[in-house]
C-alpha cells in the first residue's frame, strides 16, 4: 500500500477545493458533513448506491471530482458500495488510519480531502476493495 500511496501523491496536479469548516457544514448538510469531514461511517446496508446498477460515474459529493465508474463496482456483501479501482488513480489518495485497534487505510478525495471510505484487500481474491460511503458520492448516469 505504501508504494500505491506515494504514486498517488506524485501524480496529482489538480486544484484543491478549499472551504472553511462552516462552508463545508452548509454545503454538505449534517449527515454528509459528519461522514466526509469528520470521518464518520454511514450504517451498513443503508446507502443509496449500495444496489445501484445503472451505468455511470460516481463523483465526490464535495467537489464533483470523478471517482469511480459503475464498471468497477461489484457486490462485496459488506454493506457499502465496493469498487475494484478509481476511475482515475490520482483522483483518490490513501492514508493510514489507526483510529481502531487494527491498521486500515482511509480513502480520501484528492480534490477536496473529503473522507470517502476505506480500501482493503478482498479476502476472496486478494484484489483491492474500495469500500465507499454512498453519502460521499453523487452518481451521474451515462
Amino acid at each position: 500500500m505504501v508504494s500505491f500511496l506515494l504514486l498517488a501523491i506524485l501524480l496529482w496536479s489538480g486544484e484543491k477545493t478549499v472551504r472553511t469548516d462552516e462552508e463545508w457544514r452548509v454545503l454538505l448538510g449534517r449527515e454528509r458533513y459528519c461522514v466526509m469531514r469528520k470521518k464518520a461511517t454511514e450504517l451498513a446496508f443503508s446507502g443509496e448506491y449500495l444496489h445501484q446498477e445503472q451505468e455511470g460515474t460516481y463523483h465526490c459529493a464535495g467537489c464533483n471530482l470523478a471517482l469511480f465508474s459503475s464498471a468497477s463496482k461489484y457486490e462485496a456483501g459488506n454493506g457499502w458500495p465496493s469498487f475494484t479501482e478509481p476511475v482515475v488513480q490520482k483522483h483518490v489518495w490513501i492514508k493510514e488510519d489507526r483510529s481502531l485497534p487494527f491498521k486500515r487505510y482511509e480513502v480520501l478525495c484528492r480534490g477536496c480531502d473529503s473522507h470517502l471510505g476505506h480500501v482493503f484487500r478482498d479476502a476472496k481474491d486478494r484484489r483491492l476493495r474500495y469500500t465507499i460511503n454512498s453519502i460521499s458520492l453523487q452518481f451521474l448516469p451515462n
